[in-house]
């Protein structure tokens, strides 16, 4: 059900709209796909299309915005004492679940936006910062990279993006099973 608009209250509700379109993005291009109308997220966050437009002025802008609520997530556990390499997998994993809609635009865009490349990146660092802790305790064999893990979660994201939403849980774990395979001593 949309949410009920609210009044106009100029300036001052900025951040309050710009937090409510990203959070209706998520929901609206997970249930109705990337191309959903616009105006679809718009009255879900219960805002114009005059607030939509004036924070994401088109369709990459939004979805980039949602990419970077999951990569802040993502560097905020980074940042916790003891979060390992399997803690950031899995997160990327959950978010993988949510956001299939958004796959194909970051996975294989046939001329890359410099801004998705600009949040590949944050993550690989990421992941790369854990792999040293994770050889040391037997997780992850020599000679895997960062790299090569983006290329697994993008595979994973992939096949995700094909499953029906209710199998996607247990396929991500039986993806990985066979992944670790390849990456583990």
């Amino acid at each position: 059900m949309p949410a009920e608009r609210r009044p106009n209250r100029g300036p001052s509700a900025a951040a309050e709209n710009r937090a409510a379109l990203i959070a209706a993005a998520r929901e609206v291009f997970a249930g109705a796909g990337y191309d959903a109308p616009l105006s679809m997220v718009a009255r879900a966050a219960g805002v114009g299309q005059g607030s939509l437009y004036r924070h994401f002025p088109d369709r990459v802008s939004l979805a980039l915005a949602v990419f970077e609520d999951s990569v802040a997530e993502l560097e905020a556990l980074a940042a916790r004492p003891g979060a390992t390499l399997d803690d950031l997998l899995a997160l990327i994993t959950e978010q993988a679940i949510a956001s299939t809609a958004f796959v194909a635009m970051v996975t294989v865009p046939p001329q890359p936006d410099e801004r998705i490349l600009e949040l590949r990146e944050r993550v690989a660092e990421l992941l790369a910062a854990r792999l040293p802790a994770a050889r040391e305790a037997g997780r992850i064999r020599d000679g895997v990279t960062a790299g090569d893990l983006i290329l697994a979660v993008g595979m994973l994201a992939l096949l995700l993006s094909k499953v029906p939403a209710p199998e996607r849980p247990a396929t991500a774990e039986r993806m990985w099973a066979l992944l670790r395979r390849g990456v583990e001593p």
